[in-house]
């Protein structure tokens, strides 16, 4: 297959790298240093499922020089969605499937009115991963896990056969009928880690170890919970409590990525995180104290030291 990565990040370079090392065309977009350092070095994985190199993969800050191809790893930050989807036009053709693997829950909305409604799929991605270096994904969990979906529901030859190839590749994958409660499903234990840890400047262990920062934590998820079930979408009333169990099975190391950002000085995702929580609750008239003090708490880092 042919495949594109926009961009080479944690979580892109991580399973377009698994992709390639199992023969497809990858091509991964990249700028700045990052593209620097995958020319000269390569790209290096350093995984608890395996490490692996890619010497000299195909990367390129240009998607023109690529073309269209069968799928597109959409998996930018947040606050460059729109910018980045303009910038992957010369990706998309008739059957050319985008599959968001963002952060947040709304990402195939806002990009499927520049790439095509019947082009973009929705995503999610179950990862630890940080770019440790440039040219350097590091995967610290042993989860690796990757959902893709149309959003009217209906099967996808396409995806189907990314699915297929993907899982002859080693990576865990599904396709579902039903992702927009998956989407919102990890989006609750997503607001309720980057939430937790970048507030507490912790990772997942110690937080849930102290009953005062165990129950922040458990707040920010049932609000989530809260909002999703009076926006339509299926989750169980009780879906706060499985991501407890999950968190506790989780390696007590796990920080999110806004952590990760925060702790860099990077520009973080609050705004489309536990600002988006706020945002949705207020028409809805739910609460939602402990996000709001997250959004509070954040918002004169949200972006970065070079605005601080």
């Amino acid at each position: 297959m042919r495949i594109a990565v926009m961009a080479a990040g944690a979580l892109g370079g991580y399973f377009g790298a698994r992709m390639a090392a199992a023969g497809h065309d990858v091509f991964f977009i990249a700028r700045g240093s990052n593209l620097e350092a995958i020319r000269k070095n390569g790209l290096k994985v350093e995984s608890v499922l395996g490490n692996l190199h890619l010497p000299e993969p195909n990367v390129t800050d240009d998607p023109a020089m690529v073309g269209p191809v069968d799928i597109v790893l959409f998996a930018v930050k947040l606050w460059d969605s729109e910018t980045a989807a303009r910038l992957s036009l010369p990706l998309v053709g008739p059957r050319t499937r985008v599959i968001p693997l963002q952060n947040g829950v709304d990402s195939a909305e806002r990009i499927a009115p520049i790439l095509g409604a019947d082009n973009v799929v929705a995503g999610s991605a179950y990862i630890a991963t940080v770019l440790s270096a440039p040219g350097v994904v590091t995967h610290t969990s042993q989860f690796a896990r990757m959902v893709c979906g149309r959003t009217d529901g209906k099967p996808d030859d396409g995806l189907k056969a990314f699915a297929d190839a993907a899982q002859a590749a080693g990576i865990d994958i599904s396709v579902s009928d039903g992702i927009d409660r998956e989407r919102w499903q990890k989006f609750v234990f997503l607001v309720g880690l980057s939430g937790a840890t970048a507030t507490a400047r912790q990772p997942l262990g110690p937080i849930l170890a102290d009953p005062d920062t165990r129950a922040f934590f458990y707040s920010l998820m049932s609000e989530v919970v809260a909002v999703g079930r009076a926006k339509g979408v299926p989750i169980p009333e009780n879906f706060a409590e499985d991501r407890m169990k999950f968190a506790e099975a989780s390696p007590p190391t796990f920080k999110a990525s806004m952590l990760h950002d925060l702790e860099r000085g990077n520009r973080l995702e609050l705004d489309w995180l536990a600002g988006k929580v706020v945002e949705f609750a207020r028409p809805l008239g739910i609460p939602t104290p402990a996000n709001n003090a997250v959004y509070a708490m954040l918002k004169l880092h949200r972006m970065g030291n070079a605005h601080a």
